[in-house]
């Protein structure tokens, strides 16, 4: 059966006209869902017994549950689910001085092979559904009581590789009676798939489209991030100039300081000549260390006198706070240590 969080609130009219039922049956279902957060059609109270076992014969609610919970020194909660086939999920809660912040994953493993990466080297299961991203947000609330107000799109996997989902998901979690938070505090990170980026372009929605670039020539992006042999550096920077351009939106660029390799004073000199006259930000990531990686992270001073010099040089740059470092916080990593002692969870 349908995850009943799968479906947008105009999908959710139309399956309940298909139901023989009256769409404003489905605003009533969405606050149900994402204000009240039940659990059970049981206890959607203001619907009739009859349309509750309709709804009950013929969708699910997906409930996620939690396999493991690290918290932070700092705050910071990390959360495993179980999405109820065997298979695990991390998403990841975070405090700031303006409220909290979720990152959440939209695929089980990731099919880009960024070398950086803890979810390099678990095997792509599938993408996640547009319920399931959902999903994520609720069960964190429910757990923790608190109201999120910022959504990142920048757990495991490749957003824009599950594109219509991660869509779909927006528009559920935009909607003033679906979770209601504002497009603008809703971002969406990709390594850098050139022809979903044009695709966004056009879809209207006014979230912040951050840029994983980590490199300013080929060679060593493609050493970095083998999606860019297939989408290489000037054909990514033709196509978030188009986004601006048609959004009028600024895009945050990624750009994780790896130690002798992309730090250095040259680096910072061909990232300004790359960046100029974009209506841009780049947000600089002190790199997680991971098992078996490749990369190690920059010292405090290279990557403060490579901010420094891009913000003096007119491209402005901050780094990002470091959250989470003491519960293995780095995307993968929690899913990545459960794999390895699956016999223990049962898990694929």
């Amino acid at each position: 059966m349908k995850n009943i969080k799968d479906y947008d609130l105009n999908e959710l009219k139309e399956e309940l006209i298909n139901l023989g039922e009256k769409p404003f049956r489905a605003e009533q279902i969405f606050k149900w869902l994402y204000q009240e957060k039940v659990k059970d059609f049981s206890e959607m109270t203001n619907l009739s017994l009859e349309l509750r076992e309709k709804l009950k014969q013929n969708y699910t609610i997906c409930n996620f549950k939690i396999l493991r919970k690290q918290k932070s020194k700092d705050g910071t909660i990390k959360y495993l689910f179980d999405v109820l086939d065997g298979n695990a999920i991390e998403t990841v809660l975070m405090s700031y001085h303006h409220g909290y912040s979720i990152c959440v994953s939209s695929q089980i493993g990731c099919k880009m092979g960024c070398k950086f990466c803890a979810s390099t080297g678990i095997n792509f299961i599938r993408s996640l559904s547009s319920g399931e991203i959902v999903e994520q947000i609720l069960a964190v609330e429910q757990d923790t009581g608190v109201r999120i107000s910022n959504v990142v799109f920048m757990g495991i996997g490749e957003p824009l590789d599950n594109y219509d989902n991660v869509i779909n998901s927006i528009r559920i979690i935009n909607n003033p009676k679906g979770l209601n938070i504002g497009a603008r505090h809703i971002s969406i990170s990709t390594s850098g798939l050139v022809p979903k980026i044009y695709k966004l372009a056009e879809e209207n929605i006014p979230c912040t489209l951050s840029i994983s670039l980590h490199a300013t020539n080929n060679a060593k992006r493609s050493e970095m991030m083998p999606v860019n042999n297939t989408y290489p550096i000037e054909e990514l920077i033709k196509a978030c100039k188009d986004y601006i351009e048609k959004t009028n939106r600024r895009i945050s660029f990624e750009y994780a300081l790896a130690k002798d390799n992309n730090d250095n004073q040259e680096d910072a000199k061909e990232l300004v000549k790359l960046l100029k006259g974009m209506l841009c930000h780049v947000n600089l990531i002190p790199i997680n260390k991971i098992e078996n990686g490749t990369f190690d992270k920059s010292s405090n001073e290279n990557i403060m006198k490579f901010r420094d010099y891009l913000n003096d040089h007119g491209i402005v740059a901050t780094i990002r706070r470091e959250l989470g470092s003491d519960i293995d916080a780095a995307c993968g990593q929690l899913r990545r240590k459960n794999l390895q002692n699956s016999e223990n969870i049962g898990l694929k």
